[in-house]
């Protein structure tokens, strides 16, 4: 029985195969073995496994291997929003670090953002305790907001029409699609969103902002600290842009792992 290092390098090295063959329609063993620095006999023994299993293909008549059709299993659980998730992460948490205030990234579920990555950990000076998997509404809280106002006119308008017809208090303004509309078209105009004032707990408010990919809103970041501690000023001239900046930063990183 081979030892669980042996296993984990075994592992190891059959992902890293599977990561150059991803990136050529055909390829030998010949350059597998130079682009990954393996054996060549270690190349043909994985090879030969994945064949198996159905990750690869050795086609004879374009004389090399490729990806098969079972490679598409391994993204099953892949549904988006952890890539932006990924790209988020450092920095967000390098943000909390240099500013202290905690950063939140939500993605669109349903008719609410729900928050998949929040650095209230790393933040000495946190409102809340925990905000993960909370879901927040799209007209009343500044990461819900901030996705409604810049994505697209259809999906806004998709979006209004589901929130007219729940029963949460926080959706009533979708009601009243005039106002809906004016205040989501105020938020664009300033390039940020804020939580309503109405909406407790009062002691703290968001600033947040789109993450804006290939024309495509993938998330939202926001910026949570409390109202005694910085006044409007110092939200708009300094830290607005920083969180902008953030989310440009990460928008960047998403376009760089897609690649």
């Amino acid at each position: 029985m081979p030892l669980k290092s042996d296993t984990v390098e075994a592992a190891s090295r059959s992902l890293l195969l599977l990561e150059e063959l991803n990136r050529h329609r055909v390829t030998s063993i010949d350059r597998l073995h130079k682009a990954t620095g393996l054996p060549k006999s270690t190349v043909v023994r994985l090879m030969k496994s994945l064949c198996a299993m159905g990750y690869a293909a050795n086609d004879r008549r374009q004389g090399g291997y490729a990806v098969a059709s079972r490679v598409k299993s391994l993204s099953n659980g892949f549904h988006g929003d952890p890539l932006v998730v990924e790209a988020a992460r450092p920095w967000a948490i390098a943000f909390t670090r240099q500013y202290h205030w905690p950063i939140a990234i939500a993605v669109l579920d349903r008719s609410s953002v729900v928050v998949r990555f929040s650095t209230i950990p790393d933040s000495p000076v946190s409102p809340f305790h925990g905000t993960l998997n909370t879901h927040l509404s799209l007209l009343g809280r500044a990461l819900g907001r901030a996705y409604l106002a810049f994505c697209p006119i259809s999906e806004r308008s998709m979006l209004l029409d589901m929130l007219a017809r729940s029963q949460e208090a926080e959706d009533k303004l979708a009601t009243e699609r005039k106002r809906a509309l004016a205040l989501l078209t105020a938020i664009r105009k300033q390039g940020f969103a804020e939580r309503d004032p109405m909406v407790e707990p009062r002691s703290s408010n968001t600033i947040a902002v789109p993450i804006i990919v290939n024309s495509r809103v993938l998330a939202t970041v926001g910026m949570t600290y409390f109202t005694s501690a910085l006044d409007r000023g110092d939200i708009v001239q300094r830290y607005v842009p920083l969180v902008k900046a953030l989310a440009d930063n990460i928008a960047a990183s998403v376009s760089s792992l897609q690649e």
